[in-house]
């Protein structure tokens, strides 16, 4: 290690001199308490710093020491289930160490050392094996397997593996690579948190992640591997959305990011994850959960890094084989850490203060997901969803860093506090929010769901922008100025809103929709809307068509138990039959 000294405290800055032998991104250490610091700026032999503790009381003259290491993780059994740090500190280990308030300097290893794992190999002596190839398994949680793989700069053969209890710091194999050298194997492997990790192939997203809320699968769906942000002011329901897709997503396994989030609705966040049940294992939830926490009153440095921090523990588990879905709540905090950084740094600044690279670093987070084919010669295909929310401050949508997002992301959910405050929930605008992976997912669902499927939901969308038009033109001049026709649209509209778009959370029932009853809602209702529009050229009286007594039963669908769903469904589509066609013979 080589020292330099501090020449400057800028808060989280500092500046430090003699620092020639360091590198950009090195790890530091910071003065007799050890500080965890981070080069991001080298000029000549001036080091900038950003520390990711408190540098209260540090001054000129006290020693920086370079690790010569950039900023990692330690990748092993034992992630799943942990609640980390924005540098991967475990919190619980530093909780026993300084009581509830983290003092600074404290070290604590992300894995831990003496724990021992079971672990059983899948491959034998004289096996020829090549990076990313999978050796053997742990059994990290009751849901999760923790694959261990063959370090991506590795190949050769394996001359020695063991079935048995180790840590995650003993030798449990030995491979000979081309150059005779034998390289010792253990479960711990460490990961810089800025540097992708590689794979063969990335491929285009075609396959719907399914988090059964109607309001996102149907009109604004999202691809395992896809992209998405979700802004909104306070209180319009962000954190129950990111819980619900945590909750009912098909993905493997959820890694939760609290980027600078408030103390008390992060506290809100690790009181509830644990005590949420996975409902396909009835296990409880975080053993397929990895939490980051990093709040509000936490130095802001940290927050930047916990971004980094937990893409890269995605991107492992993906190695492995497994559909990993990553939320960032929010990157608007992670943007005020830069800012903060950048204006440290006397850059010149961009609008409203933040850096000029904004829109890139962001890019550099986001592009970071995807479908791939992994390394080894397995074949396995893995995916990172990325799911970021966005606190635009008063739920101004023209802001920076919403701005910057709307330009990568490729599903934008736009939560209104209009809808919030009229307790509609999810409070998803469906007039601005929007999906481009829509259009490509269309021939998959008419193929695995219904030959109509995406008939009707262009025709649901069309309704719902036609009523936003016509409510207009009732709030000038009054529903009576109409034609029947409007009318019906308005209805239909009002249906689909209420009693399809409107998903009650906390409902046994309504709060996971399956893609068989969610198909079946909504083509009750489009037939209700279909029929009825043949119905009314022969003048029948609208009032009445409005009160026909299936209707209510349609309204009620959405409570429906799964196991119920077809028959319900089916003595529907006869009531709606019979009633239209007796109005239709009443009226004639």
């Amino acid at each position: 290690m080589n020292k330099g000294t501090i020449i400057k405290v800028s808060g989280p800055l500092i500046v430090a001199g003699g620092m020639k032998h360091a590198n950009m991104f090195d790890v530091v250490k910071v003065s007799e308490y050890g500080l965890i610091g981070e080069i991001i700026e080298m000029r000549d032999d001036l080091a900038s710093i950003q520390v990711y503790e408190e540098t209260s009381g540090l001054g000129p003259g006290e020693a920086v020491e370079t690790t010569n290491m950039p900023l990692s993780v330690e990748l092993a059994p034992g992630i799943i289930g942990g609640i980390f740090d924005g540098i991967q500190r475990p919190l619980e280990e530093m909780r026993k160490i300084s009581g509830n308030t983290i003092k600074r300097g404290i070290s604590v290893t992300s894995i831990d050392r003496n724990k021992k794992w079971d672990f059983k190999p899948v491959k034998k002596i004289g096996d020829r094996v090549q990076s990313g190839d999978i050796i053997g398994i742990v059994q990290e949680t009751v849901l999760i397997e923790h694959r261990i793989m063959v370090s991506h700069d590795l190949s050769g053969t394996i001359v020695q593996i063991e079935e048995g209890s180790f840590n995650v710091t003993e030798t449990i194999a030995k491979i000979e690579n081309d150059k005779n050298e034998v390289k010792e194997i253990c479960m711990l492997t460490k990961w810089p948190v800025r540097k992708q990790r590689p794979f063969k192939k990335k491929f285009a997203p075609g396959e719907p992640l399914i988090t059964g809320q109607r309001s996102i699968d149907t009109f604004f769906p999202l691809t395992k591997g896809g992209i998405s942000a979700i802004p909104g002011p306070f209180g319009s329901g962000k954190t129950v959305v990111q819980h619900q897709l945590a909750k009912w997503s098909d993905a493997d396994i959820v890694v939760y990011i609290g980027c600078g989030e408030r103390g008390n609705e992060m506290t809100d966040v690790l009181m509830e994850f644990p005590q949420l049940i996975d409902p396909r294992s009835n296990e409880p939830l975080m053993k397929r959960t990895v939490l980051i926490a990093n709040t509000s009153d936490m130095p802001v440095a940290a927050r930047e890094a916990s971004i980094y921090t937990g893409i890269t523990i995605a991107e492992y588990y993906r190695d492995m084989g497994y559909d990993v879905a990553i939320m960032a709540d929010s990157t608007s905090r992670w943007a005020e850490a830069l800012r903060e950084m950048s204006a440290r740094l006397e850059e010149m600044p961009g609008e409203e203060g933040y850096p000029a690279y904004l829109g890139s670093r962001l890019a550099q987070f986001y592009e970071r997901a995807g479908k791939v084919l992994t390394l080894g010669s397995e074949n396995r295909e893995g995916s990172i969803t990325a799911i970021g929310a966005v606190s635009p401050p008063g739920g101004d949508l023209s802001e920076p860093v919403t701005q910057s997002t709307m330009r990568i992301v490729k599903v934008f959910w736009s939560l209104d506090s209009s809808l919030a405050y009229a307790r509609h929930f999810p409070a998803i605008n469906w007039l601005t929010s929007y999906s481009l992976y829509a259009s490509k997912l269309n021939s998959w669902s008419d193929i695995n769901i219904a030959k109509d499927y995406s008939k009707l939901t262009r025709d649901a969308m069309r309704l719902l922008q036609e009523e936003a038009n016509l409510q207009e033109i009732v709030r000038l001049v009054g529903i009576d100025a109409l034609s029947k026709s409007e009318r019906l649209v308005l209805e239909a509209a009002r249906s689909l809103r209420e009693d399809f778009l409107y998903q009650d959370a906390m409902h046994p029932f309504d709060t996971y929709c399956s893609v068989n009853k969610r198909y079946m809602l909504i083509k009750t209702i489009m037939d209700f809307y279909y029929k009825s529009k043949e119905l009314i050229k022969k003048d029948i009286d609208i009032e009445e068509l409005f009160k026909l007594p299936v209707r209510e039963k349609i309204a009620r669908s959405r409570l429906v138990e799964e196991a119920q769903i077809n028959d319900h469904f089916r003595k529907i589509e006869e009531e709606l039959e019979s009633q239209l066609k007796h109005l239709g013979e009443v009226e004639a």
